[in-house]
């Protein structure tokens, strides 16, 4: 919406909205992950601490970095920073070639499904938000 007298100025619709980026500027026009498919119960672990001094990496990725400092899921990622899945996979594919974090794949069974311990992972981390 344009405001009145200054065409040069936005006035926000809703003062509540804040900034609005689109996913895809987000991954700069990608729709998928340069490595890693990453199921929504995947875990993810930093493999170091500060990564803000990294040419090319955008604050999205610094904050997954910094979420996964502690293990996390990509569901639980995609949660904490209200992002879509399929953006966050994208990003966590930038890092994992990177080697910036590590993805464990869930465990499978005989019949290719996670077994129960992976579901009362995410159950307990989902409780925990």
């Amino acid at each position: 919406m344009i405001a009145q007298g200054d065409s040069a100025e936005h006035e926000w619709v809703d003062e509540h909205a804040g900034p609005v980026v689109r996913p895809y500027a987000v991954t700069r026009g990608r729709a998928r992950p340069v490595t890693g498919t990453f199921d929504l119960i995947s875990l993810v672990m930093a493999t170091r601490a500060d990564v803000a001094s990294e040419s090319g990496l955008g604050p999205e990725h610094v904050a997954i970095v910094g979420l996964c400092q502690r293990m996390q899921s990509v569901a639980e990622i995609a949660a904490h920073l209200d992002l879509p899945v399929g953006t966050v996979r994208v990003l966590l594919g930038d890092l994992v070639a990177r080697t910036l974090v590590q993805v464990r794949e869930p465990r499978g069974t005989t019949a290719g499904l996670p077994d129960d311990s992976v579901f009362e992972a995410v159950i307990n981390g989902l409780r925990a938000l």
